[in-house]
């Protein structure tokens, strides 16, 4: 509907504001704007040569009016008279109107048609004062937030909060000076729909037939656009720059569209409101420039409580029901998202009403869900279902595995009547509220939630055969484990702990009772051959694979024995836990490991509460964590424990600590990476001495305090620690903290490793090198790589070099060695008495003068074997000097990093001589210098020579045209010792 405005000026008043020649670029501009709006285009012949009053007259009497308007001003931004626009958008606010009484409509309508009967009326969908101020702070416009993404679970009301958001604007309560236009896309809706343009969609979202979309576009910064369930497109943003369009009325999949405007490709002064599931909100917040981040928590346990005294007007029953929900967190989690509120409080309504102890049924969600859905299904007052509704459940347990593994939450008509669900059907499934309509598109059907599809389709599996599915999409009972186990899968969140849920014996029962026949019994055996194959290939799918999500399948499941066989599988388990659940679940299944070897467990968040203290132990806490370290006891095998990137409090330290001493703990590795502890640290490296298996340890990345650091003194230097190798990268260690390390040098009988790169010591490597002088030190390995080293340490280190006995292993990688450092190790280098074997300087500021002092070393030393001088300008003057060395009789190195060093195929020729002439070069590291294929045959030659020794080649092939590969390949194939490698 056009506003009344135009009507009474008519387009030829501003048709007459252009200048001549804006007259006639007007004219040609309209030529090529037409076609791109879906107008037929006037004869040129008349546009070229009308007045402004004629073409003001064929443009009206060839297009509806909005239509002509809506050219004219597109035009118009053309020639970039936005004077005109801004002109009439003041003096016509007719369409802004119309459309926000639309909205206003629209969803208010939304609000009472999509409710949950009841829910509507509880849980207030008017809106507050509080509310409008809430809502006026997320869109200030001092704050400039032009992306603001709302976290969400799905059915937290995400989609409600933007449809109060909606009605605020249309009633005048917020944003009247912000937004002239807010547009609602539901992402569900926008992946049915084929390629179309901005104003395709703002023109559907419209009241009428013909949007003004010149008008609203005209002003992006007075628009919000908002994408509701974002995940549904399955875009993750990454479309090369020169895919995405700027242009609103270009045709594109609607995935293209948003992602346009998210990444400020098409109208960048727009706002956009965001709403998207927890998981893949992550990947957003990564892709988007400067997002606003919020999430919604659902409904608060008041909120709960409010409603289910609505459900049970008796007051011993609510009661019973809020205690119910209250002591299992499982349930109280899904009532803080009203639909499933819903759904839990209807279905401990029914199992009440029929005498049935709701505590049995709340045990676990699968018993939930089935007892709502079978209930569902039998009619009022009879024993059992009748042979509709037994058909009517079979069709919707269809629907939703074709919509699993479609990737489909909303269907067509058509996809209802290929599984069976006719119009009569339809109209039942309707009032049972098992489905609901799309709001948005007529004739599009969703579940009540994604929870009950993903119950439908677990329950498919045991009904019939997936070969028995008319869609090709849809896989086995392996294929549907293998997938749920996926980390990538967005909307596989409950399905795999339906399936093994609907395992146990009692929802066997109740199944077989109402469909009168028993189920599928292959399910299991299916289920534990594909655990097989997996538990084999562990090792090699950490990161891929959510063992989470197999131990929450397992805990449905309640059933021991096939607990025990799967968890005797597991070698391998890496997972991480975020809630208490997690970790109760967890602890159930390792509890049952015997055969465990390795396992990686991340606590991020567990058991943080607001206004709790952190270090607080109760008595559940400590149960969940000593379930989950039980397996340092139980599982003899167990060699590697790690925890890392999250918190150990307090429970989970105590817990720890207990089972690290007890006898039977054989745990001989132990990584603690990156992790905050809530708690005395000091605990945790108290345990040490009294393990007498405990070989390494590694603290990497975990902040210590000199506290911590003097603790961990005294475990090591305890007579009964067997700790020999200890890492302490970026663990923010200072200079005061060697103190403590020396000590522990000279009085540790077992440490012989000691890594303590990525640490700020600068002067405290003094009190290091004394200790490494000292008798008793029987340190071998020692790495100081990046620990901000200068001139004066050289000279300590040089003793450290001629008075050792013991070190043979030091890595000085990425400090400012220089050459002038390099001369004074060199020099005593050289010395026989020097031990040292192993010599890493990478990245130390060495150029082709200090390898004059390497070269030197090279041919008088009698223990050094390996030497990696990577990232260094050495250049081919610098490696000259070398092979020079190399080529030596006294020579006995053994590896050679050279690797990044700015060698070109011009010292080819010197590293051929080595190669035919040294009897112990066993390594050679060349990747990342810029050879050519000259230089590489030269190498061929030399490899190919009956004296050349080497077995180790670093050289990556790929970095070579098809000749060279295919002389490498070759040089591999000739010679079955040798190994190229393309990654050192």
């Amino acid at each position: 509907m056009a506003s009344p405005f135009f009507s009474d000026f008519g387009l030829m008043w501003y048709l007459e504001e252009l200048k001549k020649k804006e007259f006639m670029k007007f004219k040609e501009l309209l030529k090529q704007e037409t076609p791109l709006l879906g107008l037929k285009q006037i004869s040129w012949a008349e546009v070229k040569k009308a007045s402004r009053e004629e073409l003001a007259n064929l443009l009206l009497r060839h297009y509806e009016e909005q239509q002509a308007w809506d050219v004219t001003f597109r035009v118009f931004q053309k020639l970039g008279r936005r004077d005109l626009c801004e002109k009439a958008m003041r003096e016509s606010t007719g369409n802004a109107k119309i459309y926000q009484t639309h909205m206003r409509e629209k969803f208010t309508d939304f609000l009472s048609r999509e409710s949950i009967p009841t829910m509507h009326e509880q849980l207030d969908m008017n809106i507050t004062q509080e509310e409008c101020k809430f809502l006026e702070l997320l869109f200030e416009p001092e704050k400039q937030t032009r992306i603001l993404c709302l976290l969400g679970a799905q059915g937290v009301g995400k989609t409600t909060f933007l449809a109060k958001m909606i009605l605020a604007w249309s009633k005048g309560f917020v944003y009247q000076d912000r937004f002239s236009y807010i547009f609602y896309f539901c992402c569900k809706e926008l992946k049915q729909l084929p390629a179309t343009s901005l104003a395709g969609l703002i023109t559907r979202a419209w009241p009428g037939t013909s949007a003004p979309v010149s008008e609203i576009m005209a002003h992006p910064e007075k628009l919000l656009f908002m994408a509701d369930s974002f995940e549904e497109l399955g875009s993750d943003l990454a479309e090369p720059e020169d895919e995405l369009c700027s242009d609103w009325a270009e045709v594109q999949p609607p995935k293209l569209l948003l992602s346009s405007l998210l990444r400020k490709k098409m109208a960048p002064e727009c706002c956009l409101l965001v709403t998207v599931n927890p998981r893949a909100g992550q990947d957003l917040e990564d892709r988007l420039e400067d997002p606003d981040i919020r999430e919604l928590t659902g409904l608060k346990e008041f909120d709960v409580k409010f409603y289910i005294c609505h459900m049970f007007p008796d007051r011993r029953r609510a009661l019973e029901a809020f205690n119910v929900i209250l002591n299992n967190e499982q349930l109280l989690s899904m009532c803080r998202l009203p639909v499933l509120c819903w759904l839990v409080c209807t279905t401990l309504k029914q199992e009440m009403d029929k005498g049935i102890d709701v505590a049995l049924t709340c045990q676990r969600p699968t018993a939930l869900y089935s007892s709502f859905l079978l209930d569902l299904f039998t009619p009022e007052g009879a024993d059992g279902p009748s042979w509709q509704g037994q058909a009517q459940l079979q069709s919707l347990c269809s629907l939703a595995v074709q919509g699993m593994w479609t990737n489909t939450m909303v269907f067509r008509e058509k996809d209802l009547r290929r599984n069976g669900i006719g119009s009569s059907d339809l109209s039942a499934l309707l009032e049972l509220r098992v489905l609901l309509p799309c709001w948005e598109t007529e004739g599009l059907y969703k579940f009540l939630h994604s929870s009950v599809q993903e119950f439908c389709a677990a329950l498919f599996y045991l009904l019939k055969s997936p070969g028995h599915h008319s869609h090709p999409a849809v896989r086995g009972t392996q294929d549907l484990l293998l997938t749920f186990l996926e980390k990538s899968r967005a909307h596989w969140v409950f399905v795999g702990c339906f399936l093994f849920g609907l395992l146990h014996e009692r929802e066997c029962q109740k199944l077989d009772a109402f469909f009168g026949f028993q189920l599928s019994s292959e399910v299991k055996r299916q289920l534990y051959q594909c655990l097989q194959q997996l538990a084999k290939v562990a090792d090699k799918l950490q990161g891929q694979v959510s063992f989470l999500a197999l131990f929450y399948a397992l805990f449905e499941m309640q059933e021991e024995a096939f607990l025990n066989q799967v968890m005797d599988l597991m070698q391998d388990l890496a997972f991480s836990v975020f809630i208490e659940t997690d970790l109760r679940v967890a602890g159930y299944c390792l509890k049952h490991c015997s055969n465990l070897r390795k396992l990686s467990l991340s606590a991020q968040g567990v058991f943080k509460e607001e206004g709790r203290e952190q270090s607080s132990v109760s008595s559940s806490e400590l149960l969940c964590w000593h379930q989950v370290w039980s397996v340092l006891r139980t599982c003899s095998q167990l060699q590697m424990l790690q925890v890392k990137d999250g918190t150990l409090n307090e429970s989970a330290m105590l817990s720890l600590c207990q089972q690290l001493r007890q006898p039977n703990c054989l745990l001989e590795n132990l990584f603690v990476n990156n992790v905050t502890f809530h708690c005395e640290s000091w605990t945790l490296f108290e345990a040490f001495p009294h393990n007498p298996n405990l070989k390494y340890v590694n603290l990497s990345n975990t902040q210590l305090g000199r506290d911590d650091v003097k603790v961990l003194h005294g475990a090591l230097s305890h007579p009964t620690s067997s700790v020999e190798k200890l890492l302490l990268v970026n663990c923010n260690l200072s200079a005061d903290d060697c103190k403590a390390l020396a000590a522990t040098l000279m009085e540790s009988k077992k440490l012989d490793s000691l890594n303590l790169s990525c640490n700020n010591l600068k002067k405290g490597v003094r009190a290091l090198c004394k200790a490494l002088c000292h008798p008793n030190c029987t340190l071998k390995f020692l790495a100081l790589s990046f620990c901000t080293l200068r001139e004066w340490c050289w000279d300590y280190l040089a003793e450290v070099l001629l008075i050792s006995k013991s070190l043979s292993h030091l890595d000085l990688s990425i400090n400012s060695l220089r050459d002038e450092g390099l001369k004074v190790l060199c020099d005593t280098l050289r010395y026989p008495v020097c031990a040292l074997q192993i010599l890493c300087l990478m990245k130390c500021s060495i150029t082709a003068e200090g390898c004059r002092d390497l070269a030197s070393v090279l041919t008088s030393s009698r223990n050094l074997r390996s030497l990696q001088i990577g990232g260094n300008n050495i250049e081919d003057a610098g490696v000259k000097l070398l092979c020079q060395a190399l080529a030596q009789p006294s020579c006995l190195l053994e590896t050679l990093g050279v690797e990044d060093c700015g060698l070109t195929s011009a010292c080819c020729e010197d590293l051929v001589t080595v190669l035919t002439t040294s009897k112990t070069l066993f390594m050679l590291n060349l990747l990342q210098n810029p050879l050519d294929h000259g230089g590489v045959a030269l190498l061929c030659q030399g490899l190919r020579h009956p004296e050349c020794a080497l077995r180790v080649l670093g050289l990556n092939s790929a970095e070579f045209g098809e000749e060279t590969q295919a002389l490498l390949t070759a040089e591999e194939e000739r010679n079955p010792d040798l190994v190229i490698l393309d990654t050192w």
